[in-house]
């Protein structure tokens, strides 16, 4: 693929990288307010022991509190962020670099083959790659199998990322995604890493799918909250 076939594939703007610059730098800020606990179950943050590269899971509603804790716990770290090749892709990939993440873009309806391989590539640099396993739409908390190809491919253990705050919003989009109020309490919690082997049959992938799934929904407090649906708020204003 030329440099202008993938332009065309991946949609952005410069209002949407100037708002996602923007909102990246009000998040730094905010950051500032927030009381921060870390719960380290893999030697994550031992910068002295742990420079290999590893395979961040993290739901799509805990992406604030994952990047906003970033310059504080983990600033050492070098990564790439999967983002989708669409406008609001654009953006959250402006707020990455604000936090000294890149980004790779692309999701299952577009650039995914493409994304896989420059995911790939990073880890093979020695880089982390963040992957929210139920976005770009969802279903929340429902890890896609995207995230398992990744780790069998490049042999990087997956180390899920859960991000729990004191006092937050809860915004009605898919997935209820989760702002902290200011001056909340942060806790980041660096679960146990989860080795997946490159040989799997059809079965066994789908057995390592589910044991990361029920990983992270083990740390969700969240479950029992309805799906906000945006085709019923649609009906409902006719």
């Amino acid at each position: 693929m030329n440099n202008k076939e993938k332009e065309r594939e991946i949609r952005t703007s410069w209002k949407m990288r100037a708002l996602g610059a923007l909102v990246g730098w009000m998040m730094r800020f905010f950051a500032v307010t927030l009381r921060m606990e870390v719960v380290d179950r893999c030697g994550f943050t031992d910068r002295a022991k742990n420079s290999s590269p590893r395979i961040w899971c993290i739901w799509h509603s805990r992406i604030a509190g994952t990047l906003m804790s970033r310059r504080r716990i983990f600033r050492w770290r070098k990564g790439v962020v999967l983002t989708s090749a669409s406008h609001d892709g654009a953006a959250l990939a402006g707020v990455a670099r604000v936090v000294g993440l890149e980004a790779v873009r692309g999701s299952s309806s577009r650039r995914g083959s493409e994304a896989l391989r420059e995911m790939v590539q990073a880890v093979r640099k020695g880089l982390d790659v963040a992957v929210t396993p139920d976005g770009p739409r969802g279903p929340r908390y429902r890890l896609s199998s995207g995230l398992i190809k990744l780790a069998q491919v490049t042999r990087a253990p997956v180390m899920g990322v859960h991000v729990h705050y004191s006092r937050a919003i809860r915004l009605k989009t898919w997935d209820r995604f989760v702002i902290p109020l200011p001056f909340s309490k942060l806790t980041i919690i660096f679960d146990e890493l989860l080795d997946v082997p490159r040989k799997l049959d059809d079965d066994a992938f789908e057995s390592k799918r589910v044991e990361a799934e029920s990983m992270m929904r083990a740390e969700v407090d969240d479950l029992d909250l309805p799906t906000y649906d945006h085709s019923q708020r649609k009906r409902n204003r006719r």
